[in-house]
Parts: C-alpha cells; structure tokens; sequence
C-alpha cells in the first residue's frame, strides 16, 4: 500500500485597493444582523485588527452594510466557486481531481492570506495490486 501525498499551496495576493471588500463571514439576512456585522467590522477597523488602513477598512465595511441592505451581499459566490474550479484547470487529469477536492474543502488547510499564502492538502490511499505467481 503506497501513500499518495498532494499538496497545493496556492498563494493569494491581494491588492489593498478601493476594490476590495471586507470579508464577512455571512451576509447578513436581516437589516438587523446586517447593522450588527457593520458594528463587528467597524470596531475591527478601529482596533486595527483588519488588515487594511482604518479609513479603507471603514470604508469597505460601509460599502458592505449598503450591499448587505440591498440584499445583494455574497450575490457573486458562483464566481468564487467557478474561479476555485479554473485554478485547476491547467493539471493534468490524474491531478485534476484531487485539486477540485481541495478546491471543495476536503482535506487540510493551514496558513492565510495575512500570512502570504493558504497551503491545502490532501491525503489519499492508493492500493496498487500484488503481483501473483504462476502456479508451476
């Protein structure tokens, strides 16, 4: 039994640009809990625990509270998923498996982006067949 070991660390960058939006965990579904997660996120800005600059991390969090009103928050997860899928695209197929396992969650992730880099594996057991003599 031979044990086939796949690991993907996958780099994220990320420009800290007006483009870029506070990461919620949820959107929120109610006015209610969309004003809760704005105060969460304001008080982040204001402790300097996020990792932007206080006036773009307030920013963001505004624009959030805004989206999260509309309804219209989160609305683009399908373009995550699909972006998630093309990344293992360029593999070769006997790869391209295991990277979409990845890609779902399966496995083991360490690190983050405020480290520099997300690191995901994924651990399978191949059983390769036992060679059988000829009977004399």
């Amino acid at each position: 039994m031979n044990l086939l070991t796949r690991t993907a660390s996958l780099s994220l960058v990320i420009a800290l640009t007006g483009g870029a939006t506070v990461a919620a965990p949820k959107a929120p579904t109610s006015s209610d809990a969309a004003q809760a997660q704005y105060q969460k996120e304001r008080a982040r800005c204001l402790g300097g625990s996020s990792n932007q600059d206080r006036e773009t991390c307030l920013k963001e969090a505004g624009a959030a509270l805004a989206e999260a009103k509309r309804g219209t928050l989160g609305a683009d997860q399908g373009d995550y998923d699909r972006n998630a899928r093309e990344r293992c695209t360029p593999l070769p197929d006997e790869e391209r498996s295991a990277c979409l396992a990845r890609m779902r969650g399966e496995g083991t992730t360490s690190g983050s982006v405020e480290s520099g880099g997300v690191s995901r594996e994924l651990r399978e057991m191949k059983v390769e067949p036992v060679p059988v003599a000829p009977k004399k």
